[in-house]
Parts: structure tokens; sequence; C-alpha cells
């Protein structure tokens, strides 16, 4: 059996894990004006928000892993004695690091390297990495694994709330916006990822409250599996995050537990400060 060596982006907020599992992160970068940071490294996700909140006229932009460097954190799994590599990435259609990914294993010689879309991100996209390494140490090969993964993949969404769309329109990361912009940016929407992975208008809203309660009330709506594993990702919503997590233990008590999670900053840069997420994964 293959020793499989592991990868991740840091747009899975993986960083912010405690996981026993020897996980390579290559990492985006955050940028403001002539400032660069890499993402974790130099700044985090409180720090982040507090800034964004404290200076509303910073508009970070962010900037994906070299294709160098994703080739070098390759030549280290190989040199660690891996021979093969799976990658979990950001959904591609959110950013170009699946194919910078792609293009940098096309570029290693001697270790295959399996580059996979997860059409997710935030905790959705670490949940498939963390069963890869659980698989790996298992014994499990790649195609036993990357076929678990595609499953996931299927079996997984999130409901959005962003506090504007101001960062989501400036950066491009918002799809089937239309009318939306412009004066509409003052409304609270519901967004929600696709199926294909990229991030979409559903309801628009014109309150930070109802539009938190709105996420809520759609995911008890419409989730009912029995073996579920719901979760939230926010950029600093703690204002909102208590009051989330009762209501949905206390409406779904059988779910058990309801962690949380940040969103790393260089996804927060495009959902902006306040944002808060519900997430849920169907387990087979």
């Amino acid at each position: 059996m293959s020793k499989i060596g592991l990868v991740v982006c840091g747009n899975s907020g993986i960083d912010y894990i405690d996981h026993p599992y020897d996980i390579r992160v290559i990492r985006s970068t955050l940028i403001f004006g002539e400032e660069e940071y890499t993402d974790f490294v130099d700044i985090q996700a409180d720090a982040f928000y507090q800034m964004l909140r404290e200076n509303p006229d910073l508009h970070p932009t962010t900037a994906q892993t070299a294709t160098g460097e994703i080739l070098d954190t390759y030549e280290k799994l190989k040199k660690d004695g891996y021979e093969e590599i799976i990658v979990v990435t950001i959904s591609a259609k959110l950013s170009g690091t699946y194919e910078g990914a792609r293009i940098a294993g096309n570029m290693l010689e001697g270790v295959p390297v399996h580059v996979f879309d997860s059409k997710s991100v935030a905790y959705g996209e670490a949940y498939m990495i963390l069963k890869a390494a659980e698989m790996a140490q298992a014994g499990h090969g790649v195609p036993e694994i990357i076929d678990t993964l595609s499953q996931i993949r299927e079996n997984q969404g999130l409901y959005v709330s962003v506090d504007t769309l101001e960062f989501l329109v400036k950066n491009g990361r918002l799809s089937g916006v239309g009318g939306w912009v412009g004066t509409k940016l003052k409304i609270k929407p519901m967004l929600h990822l696709t199926r294909e992975g990229r991030i979409e208008p559903l309801e628009k809203i014109r309150s930070r409250k109802k539009a938190i309660n709105r996420i809520v009330d759609r995911f008890l709506e419409e989730r009912r599996e029995a073996d579920l594993e719901p979760f939230i990702v926010h950029a600093n919503a703690y204002d909102a995050l208590e009051d989330v997590r009762s209501r949905l233990q206390e409406a779904r008590p059988e779910i058990g537990e309801v962690k949380d999670y940040p969103l790393t900053p260089v996804v927060g840069a495009h959902a902006g400060p306040g944002a808060l997420a519900i997430g849920w994964i169907v387990k087979e």
C-alpha cells in the first residue's frame, strides 16, 4: 500500500482545528494596499475582523498560492517518503487554487498527485481532508478515499448570511447577483453554496437579525436527515453565535453538539465581518 501524503488549502480553516494528522497546508495571501500577509501565519481571524470593523474603508484583496509554492509542498512530501499525494482544494468556482494545484501536480516527477475539488469552503472542505487522513491512516488506497470524498461532496451544503454584499461584489465571488447590487447593497441576503460550488443568493432580507433567523429556519425546514453533522462558520459573529447554536440544538436535540469554526481571513475578506453560515454534512 502506497504511503499517501495529504495537502489542503488554508481556505478550509484547517489551521483552527486540532487534529493528529500530517496534513500540509498551502496558504493564500491577504493584501492591504502594499502590505501582504500570509493567511494564518501573519494574520488570524479575530485580529483580522477587528481590523475591518475599526477601519471600514479597508478593502482587502486576496491572491491564491503561487504554483511554485504548491510544487515545493509536493516536493517536500516526496522527500519525506510519500508515494502518492491527495490534495483537497476550495471550490474551483471560488478560487484558482484548484487549477494551480493541478498544474503543480503535473510538474512533480515520480509521485502521482490527485487534486480533488471540494466544491466547498471552510469546514466542509476541512472535513474532507480529515476524512482522507483518517482513511489513509487506516490503510485505504487512493481510489477508495477519492470515492468517499466524492460522496461527502454530494451530501454537504451551506446557508450563508452576510452583513453586507459589499465584499462579495467587489471581489467578484458572488454569482447570479443581477440587480441586487448598487443601492441594494444594504440588504442582508441569504446565500447558499450550490452543488457546482458557487455562492449564489437565495432570498432578499432587510435586516441582519431576520437574515440569520432565516438561515436557521431554512436549515430546520430542509435538513431532516437522521445522521447529520451540522456546523457553524462565522466571521466574528459572536453576537449571534450562541443563539443560533441554541436554536439548532433545541429544535433538533438528536444532532448533539454543534461546533463552530472561524472563517479564515482570506475567506472572510470576501464574506465581510459579521457573516455567519450554517453548514451540514450528511453521513452515510
